[in-house]
């Protein structure tokens, strides 16, 4: 019953939000191209959306984050929730994803008004040409670029081999990558059910300076994150082990 009274309130709250959205980016948008209202909107709706069901979401290694900054951030990927885990990062991003998630009722229209870039997995040229070009936009007005660079969900849990995509943007727009690694959101539903008092880790890991960017080859540079965030998911799961 509480479970179907919370997503009652998140239809509501979230078609709400979505409408508040749109307005925010019809009145702002002529001298706020960077869309940070309506960022703070879907940072809300998400706060919203994990504190009925008291799921905590702390986050280490904040010190790396300096947001005067635009970053490529790189995260790995495990469940649809991510995407709203990780609007806990104190940073205006953007997403890249895949299109069919833009179809999702409601949050995908939250998706289309936040500005976030829809890919064609099927077609990898297109995908790249359009990350980039999208990308590079939206990072000369600020805004930061977030990308699964696994390219879709792990099944294991364990972070899969990278695409490319993420760290050859990061080289043509000339700004750190910055790898976060999330643990905790393939439990956060048990079929439809929230699983109340859960939590969900973040670790922001310290930044790949632009000059090692362009310094590293693409595939040097792809294997190097990936150890960095594979230890780092290795080092939470034994924590959070400690504290069950």
């Amino acid at each position: 019953m509480f479970s179907a009274l919370y997503y009652l309130f998140t239809l509501v709250h979230t078609t709400i939000l979505c409408i508040l959205s749109a307005l925010a980016l019809l009145f702002t948008y002529p001298f706020q191209k960077n869309r940070r209202i309506v960022h703070e909107l879907s940072r809300y709706m998400t706060w919203l959306f994990f504190l009925i069901p008291g799921i905590r979401r702390p986050v280490k290694g904040m010190e790396n984050i300096d947001k005067t900054k635009s970053y490529v951030i790189v995260m790995n990927h495990n469940s649809g929730l991510d995407i709203l885990a990780a609007y806990k990062i104190p940073l205006n991003f953007r997403w890249v994803s895949k299109k069919e998630v833009f179809k999702t009722p409601f949050f995908g229209p939250m998706l289309l008004v936040h500005g976030d870039i829809p890919i064609e997995r099927g077609n990898a040229s297109a995908a790249m040409a359009k990350v980039i070009r999208d990308g590079k936009l939206w990072i000369s007005r600020g805004v930061s670029i977030a990308i699964f660079p696994e390219g879709t969900r792990s099944k294991s849990g364990d972070i899969n081999r990278f695409k490319a995509g993420a760290f050859t943007l990061a080289k043509e727009a000339g700004v750190e990558i910055l790898p976060v690694v999330m643990n905790g959101t393939r439990d956060t539903l048990k079929g439809w059910k929230m699983n109340w008092g859960h939590t969900i880790g973040f670790r922001v890991l310290k930044p790949i300076s632009v000059e090692e960017i362009q310094n590293t080859e693409t595939k040097d540079l792809m294997d190097k994150v990936h150890g960095q965030m594979t230890e780092a998911l290795a080092q939470m799961r034994e924590e959070m082990k400690d504290l069950k």
